[in-house]
């Protein structure tokens, strides 16, 4: 093996170690993790260890793989119970709010900046997409009322998708590329963002079925079937000339949403490969960048993020929220957590391959603009969710099961732990009522494993394996759901076992 793979395969080993030490770090100081990879990159780059590395169609390239593994993550652990009460409210913020945002952004950038209608809208094009990663990452740490963050949630998993069509579009423009009367374009993004929708749809619900049927040699299969799935609906949607990244979020959401073996182990995977994606990402982007430009990127920067902030996003919200019964609070809210992240310096590397006059002010301008605004938001959004009243108590800890097929058997092997807050502890095995052909077999309670009779209570921390024929699990997954959160007498209580989140 050469020395320059052996160096490569060191060096990549330890940005990840010291990214993972960083993400602990920003989790304690309150940081967007985003932020101390970008300055890890930085470190490496030209004004730091001296890494030279200036190939920006190679960044947009590995940028668009990992927010696909990004956005299949955010569909795999998004649930449909949140999402369907604010379907309605992420996708006008994720088609209406676009229009406007850009808009807004594009009139007020021109006799500011100076810049010509192509370049002013292009510009508010590449900022006016939310990022996943950072939306994701940040609001999964705050007790917020779950409708409003679902809607922030489908918000930055689908808006990519019609920012990416206008950004390719305005650069060919800019570039002498053929010009299509506007409505013409409209229609164009309106039939790419339904094509990526149904292939999304489609292979996340033959997939499901598939992994459902499947008996894999080893369980380690299933997380990578499942991710590989999330990977061809990006894959099949963009070689049918349809939107990609519609298609791998919604056919992550409903992977994600069915009943699959091995689902915790599947989303631990997703999480473990977006958080890597993540930082390669945020290390590549900051290699890319020129600290020595940056200075001067500095004022337009500030201008056009504080139009952003304070004019066009809470237009945006308005707009698009108008007819939900949104409260105020919330929407101030969401007007405020439009975090920026990867997405929009990802976005900004389509002009310069494209070799869009101006193309590297702009990508200066917008890697200025997402440190400084998402410093500003993620540390302060907290606060704001205290200031504004919409702060809600943590819920109870949700019981986990997980499960592997028995083909042989047409059954189904659960794994589940009592969590601390659950109020499965002191219940006994039979006050579950579970189906008459589901079972409790085995308990691992303090490091020591017995098989349980009728008089065994649950303890928390206990590690418990059952026994269902399949036709029985869903019953018997809502009827432990439902143990949990009410106790031995949650059917009298009125508590089905649903799984949904916190209204």
């Amino acid at each position: 093996m050469s020395t320059t793979v052996t160096v490569a395969l060191a060096v990549g080993a330890l940005v990840v170690l010291v990214a993972a030490v960083a993400l602990r770090v920003a989790d304690r100081l309150g940081l967007p993790s985003l932020l101390l990879y970008l300055a890890l990159g930085i470190a490496l780059g030209e004004s730091g260890l001296g890494i030279r590395f200036g190939d920006f169609s190679l960044t947009r390239t590995l940028g668009v793989a990992a927010l696909v593994v990004i956005l299949a993550e955010g569909g795999l652990t998004t649930r449909w119970d949140d999402v369907r009460r604010a379907l309605g409210a992420g996708l006008a913020l994720s088609t209406v709010g676009v229009v406007v945002s850009v808009t807004v952004t594009a009139a007020i950038a021109l006799p500011l900046l100076h810049l010509g209608w192509g370049q002013a809208l292009l510009l508010g094009a590449v900022v006016s997409s939310t990022d996943a990663a950072a939306v994701f990452a940040t609001l999964r740490r705050l007790p917020l009322p779950r409708r409003m963050a679902a809607a922030l949630e489908v918000e930055s998993g689908l808006n990519d998708a019609p920012v990416v069509l206008l950004v390719v579009v305005l650069a060919e423009r800019l570039t002498g590329g053929p010009a299509d009367p506007w409505w013409l374009t409209a229609l164009l993004v309106v039939g790419e963002l339904a094509g990526g929708a149904v292939v999304g749809v489609a292979i996340g619900a033959g997939g499901a079925r598939l992994l459902r049927r499947s008996a894999l040699p080893l369980a380690g299969f299933y997380p990578l079937a499942t991710l590989a799935l999330c990977v061809l609906a990006f894959a099949a949607a963009s070689l049918a000339h349809t939107s990609g990244f519609v298609a791998v979020y919604l056919c992550g959401l409903v992977l994600g949403n069915a009943t699959l073996p091995h689902r915790s182990a599947t989303v631990g995977f997703a999480e473990g490969m977006a958080t890597l994606a993540q930082i390669g990402l945020f290390v590549l982007l900051g290699l890319l960048v020129s600290p020595a430009r940056l200075p001067a990127a500095l004022v337009p920067a500030l201008l056009i993020g504080g139009v952003l902030l304070l004019v066009a996003r809470p237009l945006s919200v308005v707009a698009s929220l108008l007819w939900f019964r949104m409260p105020w609070s919330q929407q101030a809210f969401i007007a405020w957590a439009g975090l920026r992240g990867a997405v929009p310096i990802v976005l900004a590397t389509f002009p310069l391959t494209a070799r869009v006059p101006g193309a590297a002010a702009v990508f200066d301008t917008v890697f200025v603009l997402v440190v400084v605004f998402t410093l500003l938001q993620g540390w302060s959004l907290p606060w704001v969710a205290r200031r504004l009243g919409i702060a809600t108590p943590v819920a109870p800890r949700e019981v986990q099961v997980e499960s592997a097929p028995l083909e042989e058997l047409d059954a189904d092997l659960l794994q589940m732990t009592v969590p601390e807050r659950s109020r499965l502890h002191g219940v006994y095995l039979p006050e579950l009522r579970l189906p008459q052909d589901a079972a409790v077999v085995l308990i691992v309670r303090d490091g020591h494993s017995f098989v349980p009779d009728q008089n065994t209570q649950l303890r928390r921390g206990d590690q418990a394996l059952l026994v269902s024929a399949r036709r029985s699990r869903p019953e018997a997954e809502r009827r432990l759901r439902a143990v949990s959160r009410a106790g031995r007498l949650a059917g009298w209580r009125g508590e089905t076992g649903a799984a949904s989140g916190a209204d």
